[in-house]
């Protein structure tokens, strides 16, 4: 069977929306939106995504949690997800019955649900700019805003605004000596990560867009030596960029290429 398919399942009594891209592989991805990200991602890029990864011969899976686009129930974000992505891993076996592994990919604090709650339910884990803030005064931490600076002072039109005014020097230089002095702080969250992670014989590949704040603050806590951590250079948030999508498609068709050499292998 191929072409894309929207179905409801339930979890905890309540339903949920799915679509499904159909392909004949043994191996699936599934796709985990983050934040409070509908099916079909930013700006339509994980319907885009799931299309090529099924043109590619594998099936694509990526639904709404709950509270979240057409799907039922309360949203209490990524921290209560785990059921939610356990009914997908479920229904998704169900409608696909040749699957007999399952890729899992999410960005964001949906990579950090995968973490923590996808470790027995799928063959691959694929994380892209994991989310470990845990403030919510919707500030950087420090090391992420000295990140951001080196990053700035890199670019010309950075220092084109700076001389005209565009932009207040004393407030710049206060935020970024206040990055460079202070030390990075590990949360509980990246603590959990961190044991969550190393507590898992299944393949985990850990995706940065470099750019991106969330995977700075990422970068500066995890241990930067780490093999399983490929950059995307000068990538945003969502690979939105050209060259970023490709590398992205890319670099998730390989792990679903070596996952299916590995089932050729059993």
């Amino acid at each position: 069977m191929t072409g894309r398919q929207h179905l409801t399942f339930t979890c905890n009594e309540e339903m949920l929306a799915g679509t499904l891209d159909h392909a004949p592989g043994r191996v699936g991805l599934l796709i985990v939106s983050g934040g409070n990200e509908i099916r079909s991602g930013p700006f339509g890029g994980q319907a885009d995504l799931a299309a090529r990864i099924a043109r590619q011969g594998y099936p694509c899976f990526r639904f709404d949690r709950r509270g979240i686009g057409d799907s039922e129930g309360d949203n209490r974000g990524f921290a209560s997800s785990g059921p939610d992505i356990a009914a997908a891993c479920d229904i998704f076996r169900k409608e696909c019955p040749q699957v007999t592994a399952l890729v899992a990919f999410g960005n964001c604090d949906a990579a950090s649900a995968l973490a923590l709650f996808a470790r027995d339910k799928c063959d691959s884990l694929v994380l892209a700019n994991p989310w470990i803030i845990e403030n919510d005064t919707g500030e950087l931490p420090p090391h992420a805003i000295r990140q951001r600076y080196v990053a700035k002072l890199r670019r010309p039109a950075e220092w084109r605004r700076l001389f005209t005014g565009r932009i207040s020097i004393t407030r710049s230089l206060k935020s970024f000596f206040n990055g460079l002095w202070s030390k990075p702080r590990t949360s509980s969250l990246a603590h959990r990560l961190t044991e969550a992670l190393s507590d898992t014989a299944r393949p985990v590949h850990i995706l940065i867009a470099e750019r991106d704040r969330t995977a700075q603050s990422f970068m500066a806590v995890w241990n930067g030596q780490d093999q399983r951590i490929a950059i995307c250079p000068g990538a945003s948030h969502a690979f939105v960029e050209s060259g970023a999508r490709e590398w992205l498609t890319y670099r998730l068709i390989a792990i679903l290429d070596e996952e299916a050499r590995q089932l050729d292998m059993r």
